[in-house]
């Protein structure tokens, strides 16, 4: 039996951050391949073939700002009265750069997206689902979350930090209603990687190498994880850090 097939998703209103590209525009597929009423949100446009969807709703916004972040939730709940499930996926690299070669502006750039980001959103959308007693949130973490070498300064620390917020989450709010987890992709196939493949394409063959799956993933298959994670059927999971990345950690 497909996932799909067991857990009914109509009728239940799933918010994500980051939908314009890669992992989120996946995920806001997915969703809505379930029958999900999906509420993106990016501060690049969003390509017209979803936005036509009956159950796709858009706002462009900036996840560092807390005002478009306050005024996009106020949206969402204002068209569907409710979000069952916050994944947050926006996220930006750091071009590798170690912590010397890390200016103020590049940390203060990553940490105000990776971290800001998924705290400003969180907040805006808590409320919400603690009045239900009832909500999912799953946040993107990353490899470089869990070991060095899967970012630069910058984007380890974010990402070292938001599988901290997403424990605490747990610890705060577990109890009334709310389960939080992450997830920990590792080398997924998005524009965001697009300089690994540039000119011959010898750095994406090398994490292609040095993967034990030996490959690159594509963002459905961390869109399909997302689904299980968020369904009824992951329900004891709480506080988990899940890696997708090929067996990278296993070395």
């Amino acid at each position: 039996m497909e996932l799909s097939e067991e857990t009914s998703w109509q009728g239940k209103v799933v918010f994500v951050t980051g939908a314009a590209s890669g992992i989120g525009k996946a995920q806001c597929k997915t969703f809505l391949s379930v029958g999900a009423t999906v509420f993106g949100v990016d501060v690049a446009e969003m390509e017209q073939c979803l936005t036509k969807h009956a159950n796709f709703y858009f706002a462009q916004a900036d996840v560092g700002n807390k005002f478009e972040v306050d005024q996009a939730v106020a949206r969402c709940l204002e068209k569907t009265k409710q979000i069952d499930v916050l994944i947050n996926t926006a996220g930006i690299l750091d071009a590798y750069k170690p912590t010397l070669e890390t200016d103020e502006q590049l940390w203060d750039q990553v940490m105000r997206v990776n971290v800001k980001g998924t705290y400003l959103v969180t907040n805006a959308v808590l409320p919400s689902m603690l009045k239900r007693k009832k909500g999912k949130i799953v946040n993107m973490a990353s490899i470089a979350g869990l070991i060095t070498g899967g970012g630069g300064a910058a984007y380890t620390a974010s990402k070292h930090a938001i599988i901290g917020y997403t424990k605490q989450l747990v610890h705060d709010y577990a109890a009334l209603g709310i389960r939080a987890n992450a997830l920990a992709p590792g080398a997924i196939k998005t524009p965001m990687n697009a300089a690994d493949f540039s000119g011959s394409g010898e750095m994406a063959q090398w994490v292609a190498n040095e993967t034990p799956a030996r490959r690159w993933a594509n963002p459905e298959e961390v869109a399909k994880l997302t689904l299980f994670i968020a369904s009824e059927a992951a329900d004891y999971i709480h506080g988990a850090v899940i890696p997708i990345d090929g067996g990278w950690l296993c070395k």
